[in-house]
């Protein structure tokens, strides 16, 4: 019921986005492609395709799927041009910081990831024009998705600094957002904290105007949008977080604002693209991070139960592994 639920939430807005004729052909695809949708990839001359479940597929005029481009639906110009009217409001100027960072966040939190020509001012992107590809990434909750690591990163009312490692589209995300949700709302032995949010992609929280689409918890409040080493001061001044969650450090103003936070008495959660302990150690910045022994535990997600599986969890002081198996 649930996930019928969400099958037609995310069509709704999904296909408000979408010219006529695509409308028609993503609205028919058989089920069982619907429920594992992940992305829509649409690119100008090229034929339209879908990624479901793992694989990808091109999508036929009457929405069934195939492994041949053959007699795929061939995207036009026009297509592009209605698409990018639909997801702007009709009004470019209004998306245009938004662009600028390579996507557009709809209703419910799915994004619309964009390319086309960069606009260079001062060495920066000021926006993108002729736009032609569009990848729509379909965003999904997974409740409870760390009740299985939960027990690993808390203590009675401790949390411990913790990053999670993991290739993209592992489920990084999707584990940090239920990990904030859980924390702010508080669990069976644990009751529940003051939980900030830096969410420079949007991916997160999935705001929508400022509000949160996802489920991340009562006691949540998001700082959408904004750089990590400037989000992490401002909720250690303004907002008097217990925890704060963060996507994706990578740079040195990240781990100064890190450093910070941890001499206020905050304590961090973020992530790193990384598929192990020691692909981190040989990037200079997870490497600094790691031998500095900030994170008390060091997550590892994989594949190997299916995407999300938990691989290992490792102590951050040591870097044993403290997960007796794989966890998903």
């Amino acid at each position: 019921m649930e996930s019928r639920k969400h099958e037609a939430a995310w069509k709704r807005v999904i296909l408000e986005a979408l010219p006529e004729n695509i409308q028609n052909i993503i609205g028919v695809t058989p089920p069982e492609i619907a429920a594992g949708l992940e992305e829509i990839r649409i690119r100008e001359g090229r034929p339209l395709m879908v990624y479901s479940s793992g694989k990808s597929y091109y999508l036929r005029h009457d929405g069934r799927p195939s492994l041949s481009p053959d007699q795929a639906y061939w995207v036009t110009c026009q297509d592009t041009k209605r698409i990018l009217q639909r997801i702007s409001n009709y009004s470019i100027y209004a998306v245009e910081e938004e662009l600028r960072n390579g996507y557009i966040t709809l209703e419910g939190g799915h994004r619309v990831g964009v390319a086309g020509k960069a606009v260079l001012q001062d060495g920066n992107i000021k926006t993108l024009k002729y736009i032609s590809s569009f990848n729509i990434r379909i965003s999904r909750e997974v409740a409870g998705s760390a009740r299985k690591i939960i027990k690993y990163i808390t203590s009675k009312t401790e949390i411990y600094h913790t990053l999670v490692l993991s290739s993209p589209q592992m489920g990084k995300t999707t584990l940090i957002r239920d990990i904030a949700r859980q924390l702010s709302d508080g669990f069976p032995g644990f009751p529940g904290v003051k939980v900030g949010i830096v969410d420079e992609r949007s991916e997160i929280a999935g705001c929508f105007q400022g509000v949160p689409q996802k489920s991340v918890g009562l006691q949540t409040d998001v700082l959408d949008a904004c750089p990590k080493a400037i989000g992490i001061m401002m909720m250690i001044r303004a907002m008097s977080p217990v925890v704060i969650i963060t996507d994706e450090v990578g740079r040195e103003e990240d781990v100064h604002a890190i450093e910070e936070a941890l001499n206020a008495g905050i304590r961090i959660i973020t992530t790193a693209h990384s598929s192990s302990i020691d692909d981190a150690l040989r990037r200079p910045i997870l490497s600094n991070l790691l031998k500095k022994k900030i994170f008390q535990r060091i997550i590892v997600l994989g594949n190997s139960l299916g995407v999300g599986t938990v691989e290992k969890v490792y102590d951050g002081y040591t870097l044993k592994n403290i997960l007796t198996k794989p966890v998903r």
